[in-house]
């Protein structure tokens, strides 16, 4: 342990020397609050930042571990389709989103090429092969070690490093995100490393914006709020696919629409509301067969809430109905709402 603090009291004075931005010493214990080993918190930030994001074609391969080198075929719902750039990636989602509550299929034809969270390319020629693949995604993941896609850094940086073996300062400049990812996965055990503060980043949280650190710690608190609000937009969209699935499976009426504290539900009272998997939607008067059904279309979407968008045509009072509403809450017999222009707006709805 004196050793140890012996070299690493060494490093921090060929740090200072580098630079006059590093963090003050703490003079008793000789430690630099950045300075870091290959299996410090800040070593794991930096590759985990810098690691391969495949998550842009997860609607195609349904993993952010990888992705999928174009061309590939795929059949899709039952539809085959093929993909030769990027552009193609729209017919999967339009195919996809025809509805909303089905099981969505993705077929892909062997062999292709997936880039992996390290950057080498693997040419994939069976599903067994691809499995295993998957699989170790989701080990990543529920281990806390995938790729973290909110923070983006601004290269270049620079790294200061220590050997301990050799007692010698060095430095290494770093320029892409595969780089800094070759470099700290490969940094040694027998070494001592601080980065060059300050480094800029964007960071996607509640917004996206530039950041400047000045500090591990910033880096670190800045990876902890958007990796939390990351949580919070994939437990909505959870929550989005709970609410497709019980507005598909039931019929509804209107319990309640409050505008400024008046309740106006007997508009309704003689209408049923069916949402149907391909995302339209239709009421029809119960009592009075000779009143047209009042026909309309619908979308659940999510951000850090859930929202359900109505728009119905050919009736003046379902034009109350046409906004986008917040989902504050929901149930399997009922969904209540409120809309995102007009807060004294609140709607019920109950299953029957």
């Amino acid at each position: 342990m004196k050793n140890l603090k012996l070299f690493t009291a060494l490093f921090l004075i060929a740090l200072l020397s580098f630079t006059s931005c590093q963090d003050e010493i703490d003079n008793e214990s000789g430690d630099n609050p950045n300075t870091n080993t290959s299996n410090s918190q800040t070593a794991s930030n930096l590759e985990r930042s810098a690691m391969y994001d495949g998550s842009f074609d997860d609607f195609l391969d349904g993993t952010s571990c990888s992705s999928i080198l174009l061309p590939v075929t795929a059949t899709v719902n039952g539809t085959q389709v093929t993909l030769v750039n990027q552009s193609d990636y729209q017919q999967v989602i339009d195919i996809l989103a025809l509805f909303n509550t089905d099981d969505d299929t993705v077929v892909l034809q062997f062999p292709f090429t997936v880039t992996l969270s390290n950057y080498t390319e693997v040419v994939v020629t069976s599903q067994g092969q691809y499995d295993d693949i998957t699989d170790a995604c989701q080990a990543l993941e529920a281990a806390g070690e995938d790729a973290i896609s909110c923070v983006d850094i601004d290269f270049p940086i620079t790294i200061l490093t220590y050997s301990l073996d050799l007692e010698q300062t060095g430095s290494v400049v770093i320029e892409t995100e595969q780089q800094l990812y070759t470099y700290i996965n490969n940094f040694g055990n027998n070494q001592l490393f601080a980065i060059n503060y300050p480094i800029t980043a964007t960071v996607d949280a509640s917004t996206s914006q530039s950041v400047t650190f000045t500090s591990d710690a910033d880096l670190q608190a800045a990876i902890t709020d958007c990796v939390g609000f990351e949580e919070i937009e994939d437990q909505a969209g959870e929550d989005a696919d709970s609410l497709e699935t019980i507005l598909v499976d039931g019929l509804f009426e209107v319990e309640s629409i409050v505008n400024a504290g008046v309740d106006t539900a007997t508009d309704f009272a003689e209408f049923t509301i069916d949402f149907a998997n391909d995302l339209t939607v239709v009421a029809e008067n119960v009592v009075n067969a000779a009143i047209q059904d009042v026909a309309g279309t619908y979308q659940v979407t999510s951000q850090t809430e859930v929202y359900l968008d109505l728009m119905f045509t050919g009736n003046v009072a379902f034009t109350l109905l046409n906004q986008n509403w917040v989902v504050t809450s929901y149930s399997a017999t009922s969904i209540t709402l409120q809309s995102t222009t007009n807060t004294a707006l609140i709607l019920v709805l109950t299953q029957i």
